[in-house]
């Protein structure tokens, strides 16, 4: 194959904060890393891994993929298996192992466990150690997001103690019917005004040629989510539905509670009045809105670009249809400068322990070393042959999920350092030809949608702004405010009062914090 250059602690974790202290060590011993690094040079250090795990197998010393590991990476990987949970069940075990002073040699935090760590000395201060023996990881993040995680050093010294995860492209965008466009004559809509006439068009058209109306124009899921197109023609900084931080008017502001949000509700509260929202979008759980789309229901609706390629597949598994989706170019607004909201950031991926095994840390700076070599990414996608993918005609092919028999994963830098030409090139080479109709559409969008797609100012911001404001980070005022709003339950005019009430509640102090981190970023 030839590819491009790819371009809350709980109280358990309190605990194990106390224990972890006194014996984690310390990098700078008198005995340095690199003196130990060319200690027997082809000898196989083990390492335990702790990261998401979702029902898979575990990796063990001898198994298959800890043999490819070990052939690919040079380190032995030890991965137990740990009920994932929604990350809750993982993090309280991960406490219990901290506590018992048997913390994982490399892992996945969660919910802001490696402030807490990096206080207490716990984890490795990766600020010398990654240049100097993990450079491949190193290069591959830009000094500009190294520079956020410097600022969210909760030590406040400037120093790096995770690894974050980094998307390089523009992942979201809105997806429109571009057969049911043409099969009614329509052009790709510029304006919000086309937009609208398109929308009316596909609810009055019977678009899908079944005889009924049951097309849902447009729609979204439950809390106002995943209808961010919706609010990106007005300017407002949403991520996955979630609102967030950018500059208005110069100065880093919740989107939540600026001029543009009120007016992209009062344009979403028209369209559900006129019946160009699906009506049970606030009602919707994932599963019940994939399963409008697949039903060859919908026309228009926002998610990630690169998962296209499920919902074309399920479509036409469900009515025989070819389906053709394009990116909906954001419609224009007089006023109003629209995006698709792009996050480099993305929540941290790996920590590394304190420890004073040196073999065991640079073991594990190895690791991340060739782990973000870029040469190994499609070995570690494809996984073991027979257990994680297949040969058909000479190019490997992935084999459906199966977690009775495959070995969990763990080690994927594709996902936590995403690039657009390695997505792109994968989809290509792994893809079989019964199913390139849909990858070659999933390809042709993830390029158009990087035409639509902005950086947001608060990429990158530490969760650790919200502390004290829980409702305010759980968007629960909002949320409360939006649904009513877009249903008709309350009148426009009444945005104002949850603006007053969101910055009482705790929003000035939030909003005082962030900004004074954005100082700190920029300066």
């Amino acid at each position: 194959m030839n590819f491009k250059k790819l371009g809350l602690l709980s109280a358990a974790g309190v605990l194990a904060i106390t224990a972890v202290t006194g014996c984690s060590g310390n990098t700078n011993s008198s005995e340095s890393p690199a003196q130990n690094q060319t200690a027997g040079a082809d000898e196989i250090i083990d390492i335990e891994v702790w990261g998401t795990n979702i029902g898979y197998k575990p990796i063990t010393k001898g198994r298959k993929l800890y043999e490819l590991y070990k052939e690919k990476l040079g380190v032995g990987v030890i991965h137990p298996y740990v009920e994932w949970n929604g990350g809750t069940n993982y993090l309280n075990q991960l406490n219990l192992k901290i506590a018992a002073n048997e913390m994982p040699d490399l892992f996945l935090p969660q919910q802001g466990i490696e402030d807490s760590l990096a206080k207490n000395g716990a984890i490795a201060d990766l600020t010398e150690l990654l240049p100097k023996y993990a450079p491949n990881l190193w290069q591959a993040i830009p000094k500009e997001m190294w520079d956020v995680v410097k600022a969210n050093d909760p030590t406040g010294q400037g120093k790096i103690y995770y690894i974050p995860g980094m998307v390089d492209y523009g992942r979201y965008a809105g997806l429109i019917r571009k057969d049911w466009l043409d099969k009614l004559g329509m052009a790709m809509p510029k304006t919000q005004d086309d937009y609208v006439k398109v929308l009316e068009a596909f609810r009055d058209k019977d678009p899908n040629g079944n005889g009924q109306k049951d097309e849902l124009p447009t729609g979204g899921r439950q809390e106002a989510r995943w209808m961010d197109h919706l609010f990106a023609m007005y300017g407002v900084a949403m991520f996955e539905g979630y609102p967030d931080w950018d500059l208005y008017d110069g100065k880093l502001t919740y989107s939540a509670v600026t001029p543009n949000m009120k007016a992209a509700l009062e344009f979403i509260a028209k369209l559900y009045k006129d019946g160009l929202l699906d009506k049970e979008t606030l009602l919707n759980d994932k599963a019940k809105w994939d399963g409008k789309i697949t039903a060859n229901k919908a026309g228009n609706y926002f998610h990630w670009v690169e998962q296209l390629n499920l919902n074309l597949e399920n479509l036409q598994k469900n009515t025989g249809v070819k389906a053709e989706f394009s990116v909906l170019p954001v419609p224009e607004v007089a006023g109003y400068k629209g995006f698709y909201t792009w996050k480099r950031f993305q929540p941290p991926a790996w920590v590394v322990k304190n420890n004073k095994d040196q073999k065991k840390l640079m073991a594990t700076m190895k690791l991340l070393n060739n782990m973000y070599d870029k040469k190994n990414w499609i070995p570690l996608y494809l996984g073991v042959e027979g257990m994680h993918h297949t040969m058909k005609d000479g190019k490997p092919v992935k084999l459906p999920d199966d977690k009775s028999t495959q070995e969990n994963l763990i080690l994927d830098p594709y996902a936590k350092i995403s690039t657009l030409d390695f997505m792109t090139e994968l989809n290509k080479s792994t893809a079989s030809e019964d199913r390139m109709w849909a990858i070659n559409q999933v390809n042709q969008n993830m390029q158009e949608a990087q035409k639509f797609a902005k950086v947001i100012a608060g990429d990158g911001m530490p969760a650790s702004v919200y502390d004290g404001f829980a409702d305010i980070n759980n968007r629960t005022l909002y949320v409360e405010y939006a649904t009513k709003i877009i249903l008709g339950q309350y009148p426009i005019s009444k945005f104002d009062e949850f603006v007053d009430k969101w910055n009482k509640s705790g929003g000035e102090e939030v909003t005082k914090r962030a900004r004074e981190w954005y100082a700190k970023v920029k300066k």
